[in-house]
């Protein structure tokens, strides 16, 4: 009797069961794959807001031990590294590092290249770095300014003022950033001249 039972439980669906199953089933997918792209995007964009706070902190901390900011390269990098192989050259007062080259977003670790005090064990990259998106760093050695670009245009760090200034963060509009000493919404070189004007 019980295998009867059994053998009546284990048919296979009918056609209309399969149907509504397939039904349940896209109504889920449906539901819920634009859920796990938008969970994605700010995960992405977290990352974002954690590499710029620690850029900041780790700035701010080089430029208490060092007197100055490292320099930025022509495309918006921090300029603190050496070639492999070459040794520091200075200035004649020894304050200035003369061979420095661009780090290049998470390829080396941020460190003062006198004294050796690591700040970072690599310096971040855009989590999208594989589309072309990257970070931007600007500089006049005392205040700095670094920018990125959001993927959701609703996080409430997006400045509209950024994105009309026309920075590029890779291969997009740069749309928050991060300052000292300076706001973001202007270039460095400006500021300066609004302090002279007042």
């Amino acid at each position: 009797m019980r295998i009867l039972e059994l053998k009546e439980f284990m048919k296979p669906f009918k056609k209309t069961e399969k149907m509504a199953l397939l039904v349940i089933f896209s109504v889920l997918i449906i539901v819920s794959v634009p859920n796990f792209i938008i969970s994605l995007r700010r995960a992405r964009d977290q990352v974002r807001r954690d590499d710029l706070g620690a850029l900041l902190h780790a700035l701010e901390e080089y430029s208490v031990d060092f007197k100055r900011l490292p320099p930025a390269s022509e495309d918006g990098e921090i300029m603190d590294c050496l070639n492999p192989g070459d040794t520091l050259v200075l200035n004649k007062d020894e304050t200035e590092i003369l061979n420095v080259v661009p780090c290049g977003w998470g390829q080396k670790p941020f460190v003062n290249l006198v004294s050796g005090r690591i700040y970072m064990t690599l310096l971040p990259r855009d989590p999208s770095y594989l589309k072309g998106a990257k970070y931007l760093y600007f500089t006049d050695g005392v205040r700095f300014q670094l920018y990125a670009a959001m993927e959701g245009e609703d996080e409430p760090e997006v400045d509209d003022k950024i994105v009309e200034r026309g920075l590029v963060c890779g291969n997009t509009l740069c749309n928050v950033g991060r300052s000292y000493n300076v706001p973001t919404d202007i270039s460095i070189e400006e500021y300066d001249s609004k302090l002279l004007e007042k």
